[in-house]
């Protein structure tokens, strides 16, 4: 395959807009299906989890490859619940475009936003589909008000819909300008292309001058032809909405309902005609492992190798297997890599191609493709693979802190080897779950993004990998600050095997604004001492952020300033300089006043009107902020900042309050000073 007709794209959008549905679609109008499987029966193809058909929504990125007009499409059907952030994050980083799914009544929802900013950082191209017309409520003008307003997009509809809600029947192709209707007899495959209806005509006039005229600002020569009012060649409009939308200047918007096999396979050529291709996308940047500089790395398969591993998901039978991302070079089965981020090598024994959870074998995997290894022991997420003659890095994915935590503890010492390796599974597949040993209470505890997070996981455990268990209630994971600053010189002296360990230093800490996260500074001139040294003191420091001040908990938004450092060639000692640094934290924190923080959750929730008033009252009496209110059709918003220690079981309290009817979303917005 030609790597100018491959395109790696994500389906992304809020839980519950239609990524998974639409995906089923797109696999059965490619041949790639041969039936459509439902989400809401569980037969879903890219839902291939248990746990995601006993629930009905997406857990894990789910890679699959499917053909449309000769080109390959790599999709990655990614999560929308909040909980899944880090399937997300870790898809957007290798894509080069994306679908993004909004729901028609629901229009630009919280998760959006969130994986839209998400999007935005690896600056990635995008097309938008509307969903869900024929929903009751569906109002695509609205969704579209919606994305200049809470995005910040310059939406341009490439179709418009005809009728909406039990009256949807088909789109008008605003390029072409065709009425397009879907024959329900073969589920949509059979496209007919007519005249535009009378009553419609006026409507998609003024679509289409609407559409002309944003690209006509980016093109000298449609702007001509506008002027001498010719026709715009169809190439020429779609070659310019091309530019605009590699660009990030133009966001073309297609419509339709996939649950009503409407629209899909104009969104497919949406995607051919207009995302890029691996050459096409911005080049990526590489780091030197030796000095830290940065460069770009060109797009070439005969280049130097470098390739991501950007997930890694567990077989029983096949063991580790590691998705990656070619961006440059080739990678061939039975050959040895380097692993550059841990300087070892690692043999290829099988190179796969996924279609959703069937696999396909591969000789090889050129620069521009998405496949999976078989055969790595080492590898981790965010992992770069290359050679050692070319040690550059490809930029490491960042994924938030765990935020909520519940012990766990084998129902016999019989099952503590099971569940050690049931944790070590699932620590390498998925980077936001953590575990370890309380040394205070001996419990083992584990950690993740939220209730539901935490749930899937231990569902997991329990029936996925047979580890009979036993689990505590959910606990908030907290951190501490400082009040306020305070400066100290701290002294290091012990004879240990009759060798004299001496180390001096001073220090200054103080808060930062919430966010920052932890900062390590040495001021202090470092001209005459060995970077050993220097590497000892980070250590001790960055060891004394996480074992907590006062209570124990892992440290937030600190900066620790090392001012001066006393070194004596015949008795400093790296040993020496580790304690040394970490007395000094330890010491000058405690008297800058520790202060303990919680979780502060950002939590949307939208019931029917006739509730918004019990909804704000639950979340006041939570300890809740309110922060804004928004009226949509059917159901209203709340906006509100909310501790977390205050959210668990909310779900079963807003049911019985809306008589379930409203739903929620939280996700994690900051630390704060806990208030008892």
């Amino acid at each position: 395959m030609d790597e100018k007709n491959i395109r790696n794209i994500g389906i992304m959008a809020h839980i519950d807009a239609g990524k998974t549905t639409t995906t089923e679609r797109i696999l059965y109008y490619t041949g790639e299906n041969h039936r459509i499987g439902e989400v809401d029966n569980g037969e879903a193809t890219m839902d291939w989890m248990k746990q995601e058909q006993d629930r009905g929504i997406t857990i894990t990125s789910a890679a699959t490859t499917c053909y449309w007009k000769e080109h390959q499409i790599n999709i990655i059907d990614t999560p929308g619940h909040v909980d899944f952030t880090a399937e997300v994050e870790r898809s957007l980083r290798v894509l080069d475009g994306a679908v993004g799914v909004f729901c028609a009544v629901g229009g630009v929802e919280p998760q959006t936003e969130t994986v839209w900013r998400q999007a935005d950082r690896y600056r990635i191209p995008r097309i938008a589909f509307i969903n869900k017309m024929d929903r009751l409520g569906a109002d695509f003008y609205r969704v579209i008000e919606d994305m200049k307003k809470k995005l910040g997009a310059n939406p341009v509809p490439v179709c418009i819909p005809v009728g909406s809600e039990n009256d949807f029947s088909g789109v008008i192709d605003l390029i072409d300008m065709e009425y397009l209707t879907f024959s329900p007899d073969d589920e949509g495959m059979t496209i007919n292309r007519t005249a535009i209806p009378e009553e419609m005509r006026e409507k998609a006039d003024e679509w289409r001058e609407k559409l002309i005229d944003n690209v006509a600002s980016y093109s000298d020569e449609i702007t001509e032809l506008y002027f001498e009012g010719s026709d715009i060649p169809r190439e020429m409009i779609i070659s310019t909405l091309r530019e605009c939308t590699l660009s990030r200047e133009i966001l073309p918007v297609f419509t339709g309902s996939s649950l009503k096999n409407i629209g899909v396979q104009t969104l497919l050529d949406g995607i051919v005609d207009l995302l890029p291709s691996p050459p096409e996308a911005e080049e990526v940047e590489i780091i030197n492992a030796k000095n830290g500089k940065t460069e770009k790395l060109p797009h070439s398969t005969t280049g130097p190798l470098e390739a991501l591993i950007f997930k890694i998901q567990v077989d029983p039978q096949a063991g580790p297997m590691c998705f990656v991302r070619v961006y440059s070079g080739t990678l061939k089965k039975g050959v040895a890599v380097y692993n550059i981020t841990k300087g070892k090598k690692e043999r290829i024994n099988r190179l796969l191609r996924m279609h959703a959870d069937r696999p396909e074998d591969l000789s090889e995997l050129k620069a521009g493709d998405i496949g999976v290894i078989i055969g790595f022991r080492l590898a981790q997420t965010g992992d770069t693979i290359g050679t050692e003659n070319h040690p550059y890095l490809l930029e490491k994915m960042s994924f938030p802190n765990p935020v909520i935590s519940v012990a766990i503890e084998p129902s016999s010492t019989a099952e503590q080897e099971k569940l050690n390796k049931a944790l070590q599974t699932l620590a390498m597949e998925d980077p936001t779950f953590t575990y370890k040993d309380d040394s205070e209470t001996g419990q083992l505890i584990i950690s993740g993004m939220g209730e539901l997070h935490l749930d899937v996981l231990v569902t997991r455990i329990k029936d996925e990998m047979k580890v009979n268990c036993r689990v505590g209630n959910p606990q908030v994971s907290y951190r501490e600050c400082i009040k306020g600053e305070a400066s100290g010189t701290e002294k290091f002296s012990r004879t240990i095997a009759n060798k004299e360990n001496n180390a001096t230093l001073s220090m200054t800490v103080k808060p930062l604004p919430a966010k920052s996260g932890n900062v390590l500074n040495i001021t202090a001139s470092t001209r005459d001492i060995p970077e050993e040294i220097i590497e000892a003191i980070k250590n001790g420091i960055n060891g004394a952020f996480a074992g907590g001040i006062k209570f124990g908990y892992e440290c937030t938004d600190i900066e620790a300033d090392v001012t001066d450092i006393i070194y004596d060639e015949n008795t400093s000692t790296p040993f020496a300089f580790t304690s040394c640094a970490a007395m000094a934290f330890d010491r000058i924190a405690s008297e800058a006043g520790a202060v303990l923080m919680e979780p502060i959750m950002k939590v949307q929730v939208s019931a029917p009107t006739e509730y918004i008033g019990d909804v704000i009252s639950s979340i006041t009496q939570r300890g809740g902020i309110v922060l804004s209110m928004e009226s949509r059709p059917g159901a209203d918003t709340v906006s509100s900042e909310v501790p977390l220690e205050k959210m668990f079981g909310y779900t079963t309290i807003l049911r019985s309050s809306t008589q379930g009817r409203g739903s929620f979303s939280m996700e994690f917005s900051h630390y704060s000073e806990k208030i008892n």
